[in-house]
């Protein structure tokens, strides 16, 4: 995967991913974790501590290989993606909860997600502290994720009506540069994908699932409502795989092709595992939920 295709591609498809979420967020998205304090406090609690601790352990338990365990941390420390309000929209779950969770979400993971890495290399690989993200690869996080969403939300606030306008082009302009990195990248890689899907699959699909029960089943056992909780499922259960896979590939980065196979892996799961949660959750009867 280290050609211009992912080194360029990649960080530009997501960029207009993230400009795409920035042309619909507001300031009042990031208020409304005060309406929802407890789905949204239990949501960012399973997002940026339990999951990289149940990923720790499974990574650990499965004997990966180095390098793959610390993509396996990698991906667990990103956050949501925007496919998250898409699901939760077809099934029910409370999209504005959403939205909220992933903008919050996006702007922890500039912290969280260094850190995370940074002790996942110091402690599966011999030379972590050189492969670490360093401040100054931080701050490059930092500009892959915020600017863009920045920008979107700057338009927005001058010009909604264009704002509005311009959300569904970039949507499909991000799914077509998208779709025509990852094609290529399959056509590139193609006579290695058996023996990633076989590396990882395993542990991806576990973790898939871990992450979306965890992310639906905490909030319901702390007596949140369905809705909420199918959003918080969605939002765990769905990482922001393409954010993964440019840390890991990007020369300026991680380097390294091997960390991104766990997330590229993941990124063709989640859309199964997903829509089978969003079916199972939706099938279930609404219990009576204390107050």
């Amino acid at each position: 995967m280290d050609s211009t295709l992912t080194t360029v591609g990649l960080p530009i498809a997501l960029g207009i991913i993230m400009l795409g979420l920035g042309l619909g967020l507001t300031v009042a998205d990031f208020r409304r974790v005060v309406q929802y304090p407890k789905p949204a406090l239990i949501a960012l609690v399973c997002q940026a501590l339990l999951l990289p601790a149940i990923c720790f352990g499974l990574v650990v338990a499965l004997d990966l290989r180095p390098e793959l365990a610390v993509g396996m941390m990698l991906l667990a420390a990103s956050p949501g993606g925007t496919t998250a309000n898409l699901y939760s929209h077809l099934f029910g779950g409370h999209v504005a909860l959403n939205v909220t969770l992933t903008a919050v979400n996006s702007v922890l993971a500039v912290v969280t997600l260094p850190v995370i890495v940074n002790l996942s290399a110091a402690h599966f690989l011999a030379d972590g502290a050189s492969i670490g993200l360093q401040f100054d690869k931080v701050l490059q996080v930092f500009a892959i994720v915020l600017v863009p969403v920045a920008i979107g939300m700057a338009l927005r606030a001058r010009n909604q009506g264009l704002a509005d306008r311009l959300a569904r082009p970039v949507k499909v302009l991000s799914v077509v540069v998208l779709v025509a990195v990852i094609a290529g990248t399959v056509l590139k890689e193609w006579d290695n994908i058996a023996d990633y899907i076989v590396a990882v699959g395993v542990a991806v699909l576990i973790f898939n699932v871990v992450s979306l029960a965890v992310g639906y089943g905490a909030p319901r056992l702390a007596g949140v409502g369905r809705r909420e909780s199918i959003a918080a499922g969605m939002e765990i259960g769905i990482h922001n795989s393409t954010l993964a896979i440019t840390v890991a590939v990007s020369p300026a980065l991680l380097n390294s092709t091997e960390m991104a196979i766990p997330a590229a892996v993941y990124g063709i799961l989640m859309f199964f595992t997903a829509a089978a949660f969003g079916y199972l959750a939706t099938r279930r009867q609404e219990a009576p939920v204390a107050a």
